[in-house]
């Protein structure tokens, strides 16, 4: 698949639904749950191989992760690249041609600033996403608007953040994103104002206590990701079973 056609399955009112995996067992698992492209999580991806989230992992390892998931599923791969393990934009050009030779048709770069906390200034991230997109990945541009706060112990929904982040998907557009991820907005009107405001396809992260898919699709959404909770929810079972064991 092209990055073009990738860039077709983002329909609001027909959401691209990504069920997030960690490895090629688990791609393969969904990819015959009828998905229709595949994704990683970086929180569930990193996890699964012994790190912490936060770009802890290598990126070699991660591209290698990439690698198996390509060779294991014939469909659409999107990577979670965090905020491109990359300081400069020569490593982060080249961390994104690694992923492209590794089978993979897009990924998700975020604003924060994993290490020093905050956002990144949005000419320096719009710098970013041109880059990686000159490589050829289709980039689904994440901003950390809302999730930072919430990650704080705020709400992050809030009518000023929206604002704040439509800028920034203004500026994400014009270098060159194919979509705009709002992880942490959880409230239907205030998603729909971001639908009806942002050009590009909007993505949202599924929470707890969120509205069905269906009604994201009627809001507007042209993606949805389940994130972690996959992950989380596998090594639950997988725990409870092992518990239930060695009783």
């Amino acid at each position: 698949m092209t990055k073009t056609e990738f860039a077709a399955l983002h329909w609001a009112g027909d959401p691209l639904v990504l069920f997030n995996v960690w490895d090629a067992g688990s791609a393969v698992a969904v990819a015959r749950a009828g998905a229709r492209a595949i994704a990683t999580g970086s929180h569930s991806l990193a996890g699964a191989q012994g790190y912490d989230d936060g770009e802890h992992i290598p990126f070699s390892r991660l591209t290698e992760t990439a690698k198996q998931i390509a060779d294991a599923v014939d469909l659409p791969i999107t990577i979670d690249m965090e905020a491109g393990y990359a300081t400069n934009l020569a490593e982060l050009a080249h961390n994104a041609d690694g992923l492209t030779h590794a089978g993979v048709i897009g990924c998700n770069i975020e604003d924060r600033l994993i290490r020093a906390g905050g956002l990144r200034a949005i000419d320096e991230q719009a710098e970013r996403i041109a880059t990686v997109n000159a490589e050829g990945l289709f980039v689904n541009a994440r901003t950390d608007v809302f999730l930072s706060p919430l990650m704080e112990g705020k709400d992050p929904n809030q009518v000023e953040l929206v604002y704040a982040a439509i800028e920034r998907a203004s500026a994400y557009r014009s270098a060159g994103a194919g979509s705009f991820f709002i992880p942490g907005l959880s409230d239907p009107d205030l998603i729909a104002q971001v639908c009806d405001k942002v050009a590009l396809p909007v993505n949202v992260m599924r929470m707890p206590g969120m509205v069905s898919n269906h009604e994201l699709a009627n809001l507007g959404v042209a993606r949805i990701s389940y994130g972690g909770a996959p992950w989380r929810d596998a090594m639950a079972s997988v725990e409870a079973a092992a518990k239930e064991a060695f009783a």
